[in-house]
C-alpha cells in the first residue's frame, strides 16, 4: 500500500491546533501491506482509493477496483463516494449507491481496508487508559532490556480519587511511559530509563499535583525480576509495607522447611551451582531469591529465565546473545541472560527445557567462565552464578539421554528437594493468612479473616498446585466473601470435598451435618464403583434413579468410568 498523504501518530492528533479546533482523521487498519495508521483529513481535503497508484491510498488487492472510493471534507463536514466499483463500499455494513455524509465513529469497509472516522478537539480528548494485560505485557518487554542493558524501569502504583486524576496522570506522564488501569482506583505507570532517585520526584510530583493521590514505586530489575515480583512490590509500596514481608518472603513454619533453610544459609555463600526441585508452584524461585539475597553476589543482579518460554530457535540468541548481522533479524548487538548476570546470580528455571545444542554451549560456559555470542568469535569472561530450577526427575532424564549427564552432574552440585504443601500441612493456614493480608494492604481495606470451617476444608484439601494454587484461590474467595469472612462457601469444591471426605465438621447444624455425612456417602460409593452410577446405586441400598435424584440435590457429578471398568448393559455409567 502507498499513500501521498502524511501519517499521524495518534498522539500527534491535538498537536499544533488552534485551541478548540476539531481534528478530523481517518484510522485505517486490514491493510495487506501495512499496519494500522491514522491520517488527518483537512478541511477541503480529498483521499481516494483503489488500486492505480494515482490513488492517495493505493491497496493492491484484487476485491479493490483501479478507482473505488473517495472521501472528502468540505468545513466540517465529511462525505464518502463510491466510484463505480465492482465490489462497492460499505458503511456500517450497508452498501454505497450514492455520496453521502458520515459521522464521527462510522466504519468503513474498502476491500480488506477497514476505516473508522474519528473527529476530536485537544479541549474535549479523553485519555485512553491500557488495561492490564497492555501495562504486564510492556512491563515485562521494559524488564528484559533492563536486565540485558544494566539500565532501570521504574513502575509507579498510583492510587488516586476520580477520574479527574487518572486523566491528570495519563496527560502529564512521558511520551514513552504507559499509563494504564489497574484495577479499582489504582493506575499502573511503566515508565523507562527512570532510576530511583527519578520515579522518587515522579511521584512526589504527582502527589502534589493531584489532590487526595498515593504513590508506591518499584525499580526493575533491583527490586525484581518478574512482572509478578515488581507489581507486588510496588503494590506493597502503595500500601505503606516493608517491601519484602509484602512481596512473598519465606514463611518458615513446617519442620521440613527450617532444616532446608539451614542448608540454603550453609551453601548460599559458596560458588556451587545449586539444583532445586519441586512440583510446580512449590516456590522454587523464592529459594532461589533467598539464596542471592543470602550470598555476597546479593548486590549483583538476580535474573530469572524461564527456559519453558522460549522457542528453541531463539534460545542461545537469548542465553548467550548475539553480534549485529549474525543471522535475519539481527540488526544490532544483544547482551545474552548470561553476560546480563555477571557479578550476580543467573536461575535457569525449567532447565530440563535446554535444547540440546544450548546444553552443550551452557556447560562450556560453565567450565571456562567465558561466553561467546551467537555470530561472534570473541570470548566474553563472566563471573556469574548459576542456580537451576525444575519439576521433572532431571536424574532420570540424563539417564534416558534426553538430557546431558555431563551437565547434570555440573549443575547439580547440590540439590535442593522443596517438598510439596500437601507434606507441609502447617503452613497452608498460615499462607492463606498472609496471602488475604496483601490482598487487603494492595486495597487499603483491612482484609478477610477465615471461619475456622474454611481453615479446615484449606488444610484437608491437598493442594496439588502448592503455593501458586492456595493464592489463586484466596483471591477468588476474597473476591466472593465480599469483605466479610471466608466460610466453606467461597472455597473451591474440590476443597471443600476434601473436608468431607476427612470427616472434618462442617458449619450447618444437626440437618447440615446428615446432609454432610449422605453426601460424603454418595462419594466414596463413586469412587469405590469407579464412577458407576448402577454400583454406587446398590452399594447404598438405592435404586438408580434414586441415587441420581440425590447427585442432582447435592450438586454432584459422577467422575468418568475408570479404566477398565465394565458398563451395564442398558448404557449406564
Amino acid at each position: 500500500m502507498t499513500t501521498t498523504d502524511r501519517t499521524l501518530d495518534a498522539a500527534d492528533l491535538t498537536r499544533d491546533a488552534a485551541p478548540g479546533a476539531p481534528r478530523v482523521f481517518l484510522a485505517l487498519s486490514g491493510e495487506p501491506t501495512r499496519a494500522s495508521r491514522v491520517i488527518d483529513l483537512a478541511a477541503g481535503q480529498e483521499i481516494s482509493f483503489g488500486r492505480s497508484r494515482s490513488a492517495t491510498v493505493s491497496v493492491d488487492h484484487d476485491k479493490v477496483s483501479r478507482l473505488h472510493a473517495r472521501i472528502w471534507r468540505a468545513h466540517d463536514e465529511v462525505w464518502i463516494e463510491d466510484l463505480g466499483s465492482r465490489n462497492g463500499t460499505r458503511v456500517n455494513g450497508a452498501r454505497v449507491t450514492a455520496p453521502r455524509a458520515l459521522s464521527a465513529g462510522d466504519e468503513l469497509a474498502i476491500g480488506p481496508v477497514t476505516a473508522i472516522l474519528g473527529r476530536t478537539s485537544p479541549l474535549a480528548l479523553t485519555v485512553r487508559l491500557a488495561d492490564a494485560g497492555a501495562i504486564e505485557d510492556r512491563l515485562a518487554a521494559e524488564l528484559d532490556r533492563a536486565t540485558r542493558y544494566r539500565r532501570s524501569v521504574a513502575l509507579l502504583m498510583v492510587r488516586v480519587p476520580d477520574d479527574d486524576g487518572a486523566e491528570q496522570v495519563a496527560r502529564t506522564a512521558r511520551r514513552m511511559d504507559l499509563v494504564g488501569d489497574y484495577g479499582g482506583d489504582d493506575l499502573a505507570v511503566v515508565a523507562p530509563e527512570l532510576d530511583r532517585a527519578e520515579a522518587v520526584r515522579e511521584g512526589e510530583r504527582l502527589i502534589a499535583a493531584i489532590p487526595g493521590a498515593r504513590v508506591g514505586i518499584a525499580i526493575g530489575p533491583s527490586d525484581g525480576t518478574s512482572v509478578a515480583r515488581l507489581i507486588a512490590h510496588a503494590r506493597a509500596a502503595l500500601a505503606g509495607e516493608v517491601a519484602p514481608a509484602a512481596t512473598g518472603g519465606p514463611l518458615i513454619v513446617d519442620p521440613a522447611m527450617v532444616r532446608l533453610y539451614q542448608t540454603l544459609e550453609r551453601l548460599a555463600d559458596s560458588a556451587m551451582t545449586v539444583l532445586i526441585l519441586g512440583e510446580t508452584g512449590v516456590g522454587k524461585e523464592v529459594i532461589a531469591e533467598a539464596i542471592h539475597a543470602r550470598s555476597a553476589r546479593r548486590a549483583g543482579p538476580f535474573i530469572r529465565l524461564n527456559c519453558a518460554a522460549i522457542p528453541e530457535a531463539l534460545f542461545e540468541s537469548e542465553l548467550f546473545g548475539h553480534e549485529r548481522g549474525a543471522f535475519t533479524g539481527a540488526d544490532r548487538r544483544k547482551t545474552g541472560f548470561v553476560e546480563a548476570a555477571a557479578g550476580g546470580t543467573l536461575l535457569l528455571d525449567e532447565v530440563g527445557e535446554l535444547p540440546a545444542p544450548a546444553q552443550a554451549k551452557l556447560l562450556r560456559v560453565l567450565e571456562q567462565k567465558a561466553v561467546t555470542r551467537v555470530g561472534g568469535t570473541e570470548e566474553i569472561a563472566v563471573d556469574v552464578r548459576l542456580l537451576a530450577a525444575t519439576n521433572v526427575d532431571l536424574e532420570a532424564e540424563a539417564r534416558a539421554g534426553r538430557f546431558r549427564e555431563d551437565l547434570y552432574f555440573r549443575i547439580a552440585q547440590f540439590t535442593l528437594v522443596i517438598p510439596p504443601l500437601r507434606d507441609r500441612r502447617d503452613e497452608i493456614v498460615p499462607l492463606a493468612e498472609r496471602f488475604l493480608a496483601e490482598l487487603g494492604r494492595a486495597r487499603g481495606q483491612a482484609p478477610p479473616t477465615l471461619s475456622d470451617e474454611a481453615r479446615l476444608a484449606l488444610t484437608a484439601y491437598d493442594w496439588p498446585g502448592n503455593v501458586r494454587e492456595l493464592r489463586n484461590a484466596m483471591e477468588r474467595a476474597a473476591v466472593l466473601a465480599g469483605g466479610g469472612p471466608i466460610t466453606a462457601a467461597e472455597l473451591s469444591e474440590r476443597a471443600v470435598d476434601a473436608g468431607r471426605r476427612r470427616g472434618l465438621p462442617l458449619a450447618g447444624g444437626v440437618k447440615g451435618q446428615l446432609a454432610d455425612v449422605e453426601r460424603t456417602a454418595i462419594v466414596a460409593a463413586l469412587e469405590a464403583e469407579g464412577g458407576n452410577q448402577s454400583g454406587a446405586a446398590r452399594r447404598l441400598g438405592l435404586s438408580r434413579r434414586g441415587l441420581i435424584y440425590k447427585l442432582e440435590k447435592y450438586g454432584l457429578k459422577a467422575p468418568p468410568p475408570s479404566a477398565g471398568q465394565r458398563r451395564p448393559p442398558g448404557g449406564g455409567l
